[in-house]
């Protein structure tokens, strides 16, 4: 937007008096509470309203200026929508003290974490061996003592990417069953688009327009849903022989490992924009652990403990920010702990997958976190 020439209150007075002493005979009074000086401050704050109303009226007429619900309009008018919030996703533990009888986790069923603030619900997966689509849910056989079950955050948003070991209340009851816990950290929960994503989006969304190109492939897999990733390698196949006019696409939904189902929906999104006689393959990312160990000293007044979770939870959460081919830095690790607490002091004895090197990832990797041992 080109630089508008705004007035400020004082400036609109001064320019007003200016004006009338110069084309009054005499001298005119101007002085503070004189009736004058109360039409020119009039005039001032009217001419204020105005200019106000002018700049808010620029600003939600470019999609570049203007921002939330303004931005959603702005963008209507193309038919074009901002992706809504994802739901987190993972695997529950149920696990009972005593196996002698058969249970049944119901499909529906609630979990929430520790502090109550999420709540997740069991899901249908028929693939798992112990689910009983009779009885509409999972049973765990006589003799065996916990069964791990897929659950879904009820509310969409990143809030539902709870931390290993933080989901351990069962809301009300489920007979046979005593707990819960996630032994995994939830990462694929997402945020609606942001409006800078929104904004780039659509930028891409106008380059695909004309179909067959590499901006509408990645269009394409970027619009399936928030949080999603992924690379292309034209004229190569998977496992790294020349193929010209075949292309492969490495994509992840933000977990590490998508399932069949989102890879599928990735193929088809590809499938409706691919050149005619093109031919392509859809690949799920590999898996690059990453092992942290460290150790960190913190001030007297802190409780030691407490500062590791914080730490721990911290390198968790970067590490599952990092997206296909992303490089994980060595140095980054003492950094985030520091950044975790200002009462952590000093961070020591650092190693990545047992080792003081940075953790590469290529185009078909994406780094998950491992084992993470702060002490």
């Amino acid at each position: 937007m080109a630089s508008l020439n705004i007035k400020s209150f004082a400036t609109l007075v001064s320019d007003q008096v200016t004006a009338m002493q110069a084309s009054a005979a005499g001298l005119v009074d101007l002085a503070i509470g004189s009736i004058l000086r109360a039409i020119v401050e009039s005039n001032s704050g009217v001419a204020m309203w105005i200019q106000q109303l002018i700049v808010n009226l620029l600003v939600t007429t470019r999609a570049a200026t203007c921002s939330g619900a303004d931005l959603d309009s702005w963008m209507a008018d193309f038919s074009f929508t901002r992706l809504s919030a994802v739901q987190a996703t993972g695997q529950v533990t149920f696990s009972r003290f005593t196996a002698t009888n058969q249970a049944l986790i119901p499909v529906g069923s609630e979990v929430t974490t520790t502090d109550g603030t999420q709540i997740y619900t069991v899901t249908t997966d028929i693939t798992n061996a112990a689910y009983d689509p009779t009885q509409l849910g999972y049973v765990i056989a006589a003799g065996v003592s916990s069964l791990a079950v897929p659950v879904q955050a009820n509310t969409a948003g990143a809030a539902g990417n709870a931390q290993a070991g933080t989901i351990t209340i069962i809301s009300g009851s489920i007979q046979y069953v005593d707990t819960v816990t996630n032994s995994t950290t939830f990462v694929n929960g997402e945020d609606a688009e942001t409006d800078d994503a929104f904004r780039a989006r659509f930028v891409l969304w106008i380059a695909s327009l004309s179909k067959a190109t590499k901006s509408a492939i990645g269009y394409a897999l970027s619009s399936m849903q928030s949080g999603v990733t992924y690379t292309l390698t034209e004229n190569y196949a998977y496992n790294g022989t020349a193929q010209p006019g075949y292309f492969y696409a490495v994509v992840d939904d933000g977990s590490g490992s998508p399932t069949t189902t989102f890879l599928n929906q990735a193929y088809a999104a590809i499938d409706a924009v691919r050149g005619f006689t093109v031919t392509f393959g859809v690949f799920a990312p590999t898996l690059v652990t990453a092992n942290v160990v460290m150790t960190i000293t913190t001030d007297p007044s802190a409780t030691h403990s407490d500062i590791v979770t914080i730490v721990t939870n911290a390198l968790q959460t970067y590490i599952a920010s990092l997206s296909l081919g992303q490089l994980l830095p060595y140095t980054q690790l003492a950094t985030i702990a520091y950044g975790a607490s200002s009462l952590v002091t000093n961070v020591s004895a650092v190693t990545l997958n047992s080792g003081t090197s940075d953790l590469s990832a290529s185009g078909k990797q994406v780094i998950r976190a491992g084992t993470i041992s702060v002490s």
